[in-house]
This record gives C-alpha cells, sequence and structure tokens, in this order.
C-alpha cells in the first residue's frame, strides 16, 4: 500500500489514456481469468469482488456483514458486468463496466485532490503513478 494524492481530474486523464487504461485492464482480466478461457466466470469474478471489501468495513473497521446480504450484494455486482446477462463476463464487459466505476468515483472526488492509501495493484494507484510520471515528465 501506499498513499497518492487523487483528484477526479487524475483519474479522467488515465480513463481517457486509452493505452494506458486498456493495458491496465487486460491485466487485471487475465489475472482473474485463472483458467485463461478469454471470459470471466462467477468465481472467478468473486474473489474480485471480495477484495473490494464493500459493506465488510464501516469507516474503515471491520464489521460482520449478514452472509445473505452480502451474498445478495456480490450477486447484483457481478450482474453489473455481466451485460448480456449469459452468466459470464468478456473483456469488453469487464472494461465497459470498470470504466463506468471509474467515472462514478471520479464524478464522487471532484476537483479538489485528496490524499488516499492505495493498493499497489489498484486502478486508482496506476491512475496516480500515471500523473506522477506525467508531472516528471513535463508534459
Amino acid at each position: 500500500m501506499s498513499v497518492g494524492l487523487l483528484d477526479g481530474a487524475t483519474i479522467l486523464g488515465f480513463i481517457e489514456d486509452d493505452e494506458a487504461f486498456s493495458s491496465s485492464v487486460q491485466d487485471r482480466f487475465a489475472y482473474l481469468d485463472t483458467n485463461h478461457d478469454g471470459i470471466l466466470s462467477y468465481s472467478e469474478m468473486l474473489k474480485e469482488l471480495q477484495s473490494l471489501r464493500m459493506i465488510e468495513t464501516h469507516f474503515g473497521v471491520d464489521v460482520k456483514p449478514d452472509p445473505k446480504e452480502l451474498a445478495s450484494v456480490y450477486d447484483s455486482s457481478f450482474v453489473q458486468f455481466d451485460r448480456d446477462s449469459n452468466g459470464t463476463v468478456d473483456f469488453e464487459e469487464f472494461k465497459a463496466e470498470t470504466k463506468l466505476m471509474l467515472l462514478a468515483m471520479a464524478d464522487d472526488l471532484g476537483f479538489l485532490p485528496v490524499q488516499m492509501i492505495l493498493d499497489e495493484d489498484s486502478f486508482l494507484k496506476k491512475a496516480v503513478d500515471r500523473e506522477d510520471m506525467k508531472l516528471q515528465s513535463g508534459v
């Protein structure tokens, strides 16, 4: 984990840099596709959804959610990715939903920088690293 300065513009810049964004999404998709069949099953997506800890923490404090509620959250999250409702998520579905999630985060953050703790392999960390490289190169 590391600390980074993040705002909506940093995320938007990352999304608009199609090469950086697509490469990052492709890397994550390949990591999740454990059987290398080019699609993500529910069980393959589940480990990613669980890593997000959507309702297992409350203001940074671990809580024990109702298992049925947790399963419902994971199910509905998977449905968001599975746009054609065929029970699997292909790369284009994964990329499109990832983009929507990041756009929502950018909108929520706005344009005032916030200092955040970021997972090293997260999309947000990659956005911050991209912005840092851009600033260092004077672009």
